[in-house]
């Protein structure tokens, strides 16, 4: 049984002070929630306090971005020993703002997810098409190429333990939103690409997060579809009240 994850991507939002306060307003209102891991992704400069507002609670810290060295003269970097060391225990890698405007690529991305790994991260991998390349009917060619080149030489444990995020980069920050019916397709696909090169177990134990104008209102019926196991929130997980709501969506 798959453990939905509901992760808050707050992107460039919120300093130290914002963030800690968010986290002391949401633990309360999620303490008894089981069945639903929760995870918060603020920007670098919060996270060890953002991580300490959260001890003991049942949310765990991951960060946006990372280098894949350990060290070494990359100006304006982080690696991933300093995010573990800031109590990092996810990582968010290919988000489509980095490959719009920060020249990810699928390579890229795949020396990050291994490197993430390497020092007991575990990645969150985003994939997705723009709407030009959903107009032309080419979705899932190129979200073949991205899985293929961007998860490529997993082991057997990391093929489990990785998460895939699909993102359709035409409903990030527009309001608009794939359908269930249309999100449910491509996490069919995605979930059964990742079994031919992984394997059937693989293929059914990998979670798969839907990433699009999540909210409250339209979460739960996402929920329903087999293959989507969570969100990555942008907007509805900056405020206590609707992400409550997120994460509560069964109730």
């Amino acid at each position: 049984m798959r453990k939905p994850i509901m992760a808050g991507n707050w992107k460039m939002h919120k300093t130290v002070g914002e963030s800690v306060d968010f986290v002391k307003n949401l633990k309360g209102n999620i303490s008894d929630v089981k069945d639903c891991e929760i995870v918060i992704c603020p920007v670098f400069t919060a996270l060890n306090s953002v991580k300490e507002a959260a001890q003991g609670t049942n949310i765990s810290i991951g960060a946006q971005n990372m280098h894949w060295e350990e060290k070494g003269a990359f100006t304006g970097e982080i690696s991933p020993k300093m995010l573990i060391d800031a109590g990092c225990k996810y990582v968010i890698i290919g988000h489509s703002e980095r490959r719009q405007y920060f020249g990810e690529t699928n390579q890229t991305v795949n020396k990050k997810m291994v490197s993430a790994f390497k020092f007991r991260l575990i990645p969150i991998v985003c994939v997705g098409e723009t709407l030009e390349e959903r107009e032309k009917n080419i979705t899932f060619d190129v979200l073949g190429k991205q899985i293929k080149e961007g998860l490529a030489g997993l082991t057997g444990s990391q093929s489990s333990e990785v998460v895939i995020a699909y993102e359709p980069v035409w409903a990030i920050g527009t309001g608009k939103t794939a359908t269930p019916a249309q999100a449910q397709e491509v996490h069919q696909f995605v979930r059964k690409l990742f079994s031919e090169m992984y394997g059937k177990d693989a293929g059914a134990n990998v979670r798969i997060l839907y990433g699009g104008s999540v909210k409250p209102d339209n979460v739960s019926e996402l929920m329903k579809q087999t293959d989507i196991d969570g969100g990555l929130v942008g907007g509805a997980a900056l405020e206590v009240d609707s992400y409550t709501k997120l994460i509560k969506y069964q109730g």
